[in-house]
């Protein structure tokens, strides 16, 4: 996450905290998975937040200096906690999350110099989760008006998130990211009835009027939209260790590699191996070499022929009488 202008530079916004699981607790929170795994894929990323005045923020801060982050524009508020999540897993290693209210992630200040580093960005990533709060809601807002490529990974964790306040943050985005529950409710909330995923995915890109939307489904892969052709993508095959972190990392893989101007192709592979790489391992954030994830990428990932392609501007054109 250090500078170098040479590298393309993301800004990810929101929560960073505490993952608190049943044996452990290791450094987390979706904005931080996503620009920690982009920062091992070589990209330039840094990380707005809030963090307590307490133990848990200094530690979490040290740790970022470990790792040689940037940390320049990491708020401190003597008067709030530091985040933490409480994280179980079922019989199926899926994890469900307990966050405590009133973290310092939910003031996060609007700041001028956050604001120009945005502006030079060439993706600004944020979810749903730090914008429970109207404080830290509206810091976004004002954000999202300086970024050029905005990436909105719609992650819903009951009861943390508002609808209609989802649903205007998916008519900002450039690049829309969300599992197939996520886009079920957001359709029944339109009052769209749900057909078919390709329908599904077809009409959110319209109504909210996005260039690109990523649809993932767990083991049974996902779905790919840009304005020209629709993607539907495998899992990789691995044994699992946890889910915690594998769509962060899937977002990082993603991103890393289309801000690299590799084919859709080879950015839905990059995207898929990284989000199966992090899932065969435990945490969100494991230690690792880039070459590891290389190797593993070698050994594992699935063909270009298991993916499936639709050209839809084609299809548009010669619809099926």
């Amino acid at each position: 996450m250090s500078d170098n202008t040479q590298r393309p530079l993301v800004v990810c916004f929101g929560e960073i905290l505490w993952d608190i699981f049943p044996t452990y607790k290791k450094i987390g929170g979706a904005p931080l998975n996503v620009a920690y795994h982009l920062h091992k894929m070589n990209i330039d990323s840094h990380i707005i937040t809030k963090l307590g005045n307490d133990d848990g923020g200094q530690k979490i801060l040290s740790r970022l200096k470990e790792v040689d982050a940037c940390t320049k524009y990491i708020q401190v508020d003597p008067a709030q906690k530091t985040g933490t999540v409480f994280a179980t897993f079922d019989d199926k290693n899926e994890a469900s999350y307990e966050f405590l209210k009133n973290s310092a992630w939910d003031f996060i200040d609007f700041k001028q110099e956050d604001y120009d580093l945005v502006a030079q960005s060439d993706a600004f990533v944020f979810g749903t989760l730090a914008s429970r709060t109207a404080h830290t809601r509206e810091t976004l807002h004002k954000l999202l008006d300086a970024a050029k490529y905005k990436v909105y990974d719609v992650n819903f964790r009951p009861p943390h998130y508002d609808l209609d306040a989802v649903i205007e943050l998916m008519h900002k985005a450039d690049l829309l990211k969300m599992n197939k529950f996520e886009l079920k409710e957001v359709l029944t909330h339109l009052e769209q009835p749900y057909t078919t995923e390709e329908e599904a995915i077809k009409f959110a890109q319209k109504h909210f009027n996005c260039d690109e939307i990523i649809v993932s489904k767990g083991d049974k892969g996902g779905m790919y939209l840009n304005k020209e052709m629709l993607y539907s993508f495998p899992a990789v095959d691995i044994v699992i260790r946890d889910t915690v972190g594998s769509g962060d990392s899937f977002l990082a893989g993603f991103l890393a590699a289309k801000l690299r101007g590799d084919d859709p192709i080879r950015v839905i592979k990059r995207a898929a191996s990284l989000g199966a790489f992090v899932t065969s391992h435990t945490g969100a954030n494991p230690e690792y070499e880039t070459e590891d994830f290389e190797l593993f990428y070698q050994d594992t990932i699935f063909k270009d022929e298991l993916i499936m392609c639709k050209n839809i501007l084609e299809e548009a054109k010669n619809p099926v009488k």
